[in-house]
């Protein structure tokens, strides 16, 4: 239906070019053709559309009211052809690794340290996927995960451990001052959503640190990590912080450690490689295991 009631390319063309220069003369100039086909072919799609475009005067040519019509609508035409045609041409031609992660690590690590792995005389661009879907993250030839380090068809390497520790405010310790892991207790708690298995939340915590989780109170629970963190840094209560995720806010000064005590799980972060993944690929997952082990970048 679309086609039905597009006019031809050639058509339009001859018709823009006068309409633009005021002259059919002038505008064969420009398309290199003669004056008489450029005379026909508007002509042609005046009977086309059976609308008058031009009222024609002896040497001048104007426009009729339809005639504006047409042509601010082929002019913005134009100007996208125009666009794309200009970015397919300037497609960048580089190969794009395919890498993935989970949204906390992403958030919260990931980006600063593929940065130092990019430049503009690389050969390759990144494409990632950030996504709490495992099976997603899964479709990448290198994905940075948390778990066990059991993933089959990918050769697993640590990046860090889990080092699980209480955060919040500067503002809300100086209002709830807490010196113990008792006095969590009394603290307004925000929990993580037990979402992934294998991600701790304050009962697992408290449990692991002596005390009775049944005791505690928790103010707001969320599946979003970076939620979570963004309600401590508000002063709203205590969250858990995953050590390498919040490195970052405990040196700004935006979350501090009300004590001192840390969990240390089974589990933790591994940058995964496709099994049978290209020389890129490796380079890529041997940056990010550096990158792990260097000093956080500025």
């Amino acid at each position: 239906m679309l086609r039905r009631n597009l006019p031809p390319l050639d058509l339009l063309l001859p018709f823009e070019a006068s309409a633009r220069l005021g002259s059919f003369t002038r505008a064969a100039e420009e398309l290199s053709v003669t004056q008489s086909a450029v005379s026909q072919r508007v002509r042609k799609l005046e009977e086309l559309l059976e609308i008058n475009l031009f009222e024609r005067r002896h040497r001048a040519i104007e426009l009729t009211p339809e005639g504006r019509e047409l042509l601010n609508g082929v002019k913005v035409a134009l100007q996208h052809l125009t666009s794309a045609t200009h970015s397919l041409r300037q497609r960048d031609t580089r190969r794009f690794l395919k890498l993935a992660c989970d949204t906390s690590i992403g958030q919260h690590w990931l980006l600063p340290r593929i940065a130092a792995f990019l430049t503009p005389e690389s050969p390759f661009a990144i494409d990632l996927n950030v996504s709490d879907s495992e099976q997603e993250v899964l479709g990448a030839d290198v994905a940075v995960l948390h778990g066990d380090g059991q993933w089959p068809g990918f050769v697993a390497r640590r990046l860090f451990s889990d080092l699980v520790f209480p955060v919040c405010s500067p503002g809300y310790l100086r209002q709830h001052p807490i010196t113990t892991p008792q006095d969590l207790l009394t603290a307004e708690l925000i929990d993580l959503d037990y979402v992934h298995w294998n991600w701790m939340n304050w009962g697992i915590w408290l449990t692991e640190t002596g005390l009775d989780p049944t005791a505690a109170r928790i103010l707001i629970r969320t599946n979003s990590y970076t939620a979570l963190l963004d309600a401590a840094k508000a002063g709203i209560g205590v969250a858990l912080g995953w050590g390498n995720l919040v490195e970052d806010a405990l040196t700004s000064g935006a979350l501090v450690r009300p004590v001192p005590e840390t969990v240390d799980t089974a589990y933790g972060y591994y940058v995964l490689l496709r099994q049978g993944a290209g020389e890129d690929a490796h380079k890529l997952a041997q940056h990010l295991f550096r990158a792990s082990r260097a000093p956080r970048p500025e």
